[in-house]
């Protein structure tokens, strides 16, 4: 933790999208990085005093802790744990406010995907393994696929039941961005107007730098670690980006991404990279998963959108979004 003044500074993770700082001197900007969701995130906030900007970061850091500890699947106290050993078991469950709101969303999501992006494909990382060389059995994967897919969830706000014993949820898809926009609500409601939530290459901009100027924001090349594919500046809203080169496999020459088709259990292939734009985080989070699960055919539904986005594909191509992106707030 520490001021940041007057220079020049790059704040990354390997293969992640990176903020590039140019901040001015008055009022000076704090920066903070800790490890949540298991990502290095960071807050690059605009404050008068060192205090302040203190206060603002233990409130930001507090709530991030809470929505991982509520939301994890890792956890055995979380919501989701709860949820998904009453599944395991057929039984139903009451969902409180804030998680029915989540389904919501992903029931959204599922329906705007033609049931592409499902948070009951979670399942797949029982088979899936991105940190060993090996492609799992393709019966193992069909043993998993009768467990998936949303339409077997019997929603009446705010009970859940499962149609078939033995169905997993798993908010990972939505969890990240969703916590970048509980921040931003918060830093804004508490008068914080200018600064940049970076949770793990997911951005929000409470307002330009004190200076006036937008936030820059380099776009990793999913080919190469060390290059910038494209640089997109940001003054106010969400930023998201998603990919099949963070995690993935290599063999025989060609690259098995973690983004799953819940439909087949196997990697989707077309685009490497896809960024967007939005109002909100999680919104900007969930087109970019979308069009990646739908391969070749994201670009034309992505620019349906009608949302500032960016794409690469395989081979190295690129379009979507212009060099400059604003203000989508």
């Amino acid at each position: 933790m520490g001021l940041l003044s007057c220079v020049n500074v790059v704040v990354m993770e390997m293969n992640r999208p990176q903020l590039l700082v140019y901040p001015s001197c008055r009022p000076a900007l704090f920066s903070y990085s800790f490890k949540a969701m298991g990502t290095l995130c960071s807050l690059h906030l605009s404050c008068a005093q060192r205090e302040q900007a203190d206060m603002y970061a233990a409130s930001a850091i507090a709530e991030v802790e809470r929505i991982e500890k509520k939301y994890s699947r890792y956890l055995p106290d979380s919501v989701v744990s709860h949820v998904n050993r009453q599944a395991h078991v057929g039984k139903a469950v009451t969902l409180d406010e804030e998680t029915a709101e989540l389904l919501n969303y992903a029931f959204v999501c599922y329906q705007k995907s033609d049931g592409l992006f499902d948070v009951t494909s979670g399942l797949l990382r029982r088979v899936w393994n991105f940190s060993s060389p090996v492609l799992p059995d393709d019966a193992d994967i069909r043993r998993l696929l009768p467990f998936i897919g949303m339409h077997k969830l019997v929603w009446n706000a705010p009970r859940l039941s499962f149609l078939v014993s033995g169905m997993e949820l798993d908010f990972g898809g939505i969890g990240k961005e969703y916590a970048v926009d509980r921040l931003a609500s918060l830093l804004a409601d508490d008068g914080l107007e200018s600064g940049v939530i970076d949770l793990g290459g997911d951005f929000f901009a409470l307002g330009p730098q004190a200076n006036g100027q937008p936030w820059k924001i380099g776009l990793r090349d999913p080919n190469n670690a060390d290059k910038i594919a494209a640089v997109v500046t940001l003054s106010r809203g969400g930023l998201a980006t998603s990919g099949n080169y963070e995690r993935c496999l290599r063999i025989d020459g060609k690259r098995y991404g973690h983004i799953l088709n819940p439909k087949t259990g196997w990697p989707v292939q077309g685009l490497s990279s896809v960024t967007v734009a939005a109002p909100e985080c999680m919104v900007a989070g969930s087109l970019t998963t979308i069009a990646v699960l739908k391969g070749d055919a994201g670009i034309e539904w992505l620019s349906n959108t009608g949302m500032p986005h960016r794409w690469i594909d395989e081979s190295g191509q690129q379009g979507g979004l212009p060099p400059l992106c604003n203000d989508v707030g």
